[in-house]
Parts: structure tokens; sequence; C-alpha cells
């Protein structure tokens, strides 16, 4: 039988599981925010659509690696990282479409998506700050920057 090894890192059990759960919460809007962004990459359609489906390939190429270095974070942390839909759909900020949208209301979605994302990294920083866990905060730092410079793109298609 494996024994449990205790986590002694320099971050209290308790600012651990608060951290942990943060991340929780950015790890299921970043893969909504992914299986939206593949789901418009698959099914744009108008005079953008080479323009479009490039973009959202790269965008989701770059969610599908981010949603790693998260749950990564939350295990070296020692918790259970999210990884089911019905636990991503009970933490996740993101909504899911329930229509079909044309390729404008799909880039404004995934303009709204970046920022949520954006918004709930920021979320986090708070308890990583009092921690003192700055592996935590440079990891939301880079996940800012990628969200808030994608939502500027995307606003600036919609301008």
């Amino acid at each position: 039988m494996a024994q449990s090894l205790s986590i002694d890192i320099g971050i209290s059990d308790t600012d651990r599981r608060e951290i942990a759960e943060g991340l929780s919460h950015l790890l299921a809007d970043t893969y909504t925010l992914y299986l939206k962004t593949h789901n418009y990459h698959w099914n744009v359609v108008g005079p953008m659509f080479n323009t479009l489906h490039l973009m959202f390939e790269e965008q989701y190429n770059e969610l599908a690696l981010a949603v790693d270095l998260i749950a990564e974070r939350i295990r070296a942390l020692g918790e259970h990282a999210p990884a089911t839909y019905r636990e991503y759909g009970e933490l996740a900020s993101v909504t899911e479409d329930t229509d079909r949208p044309d390729a404008e209301e799909m880039i404004r979605r995934l303009m709204l998506g970046q920022e949520t994302v954006a918004r709930t990294a920021r979320s986090v920083f708070p308890v990583a700050a009092r921690a003192d866990d700055e592996s935590t905060a440079d990891l939301l730092t880079q996940r800012l920057q990628v969200h808030e410079k994608t939502a500027w793109m995307l606003r600036s298609m919609l301008a």
C-alpha cells in the first residue's frame, strides 16, 4: 500500500487547497474556452473563413497547452485536478453555446470568453500573493498576458 507523503514546499495546507481551488476554476474556464474555440474552428463559414479558421486553430492550440500547465500546478500543490465535463460544468464561468452563431458572433463570444478567463486568473492572485506562491503568480501572469492580448485582438476585429 502506497503511503501518502506530506508536502512541505513552504505553503500551508490551507493556502495550497485555496490556491488549487482557484486554479480549478481557471482550468475549467480554460478548457471550456478551448472547446468553444475548437468548435468555432470547425464550424466557421463566410468570407473570413480562412482567416478565422487559422486564427481559431492557433488559439485552441495555445489553450490546449495551457490546460496542462494549470492542471500540473494543481497537482504540484497536492490537490486533484478536475478533469471531467461534469466538474468543468460546475466550476466554469465561460458559457457553452446553445446555438450556432455566425462568424462575427463567434468572434464576440470568444472575446468575452477570453475576458472571463482573465478575470478568473486575476481572482487567484490574492491568495497566491498572501501565500508567497510565486510559481502560481508567474503562471497567472502568463495566462493574463495571453488572455488580455487575445481579447484585445478579437475586440479589434469587431471595431
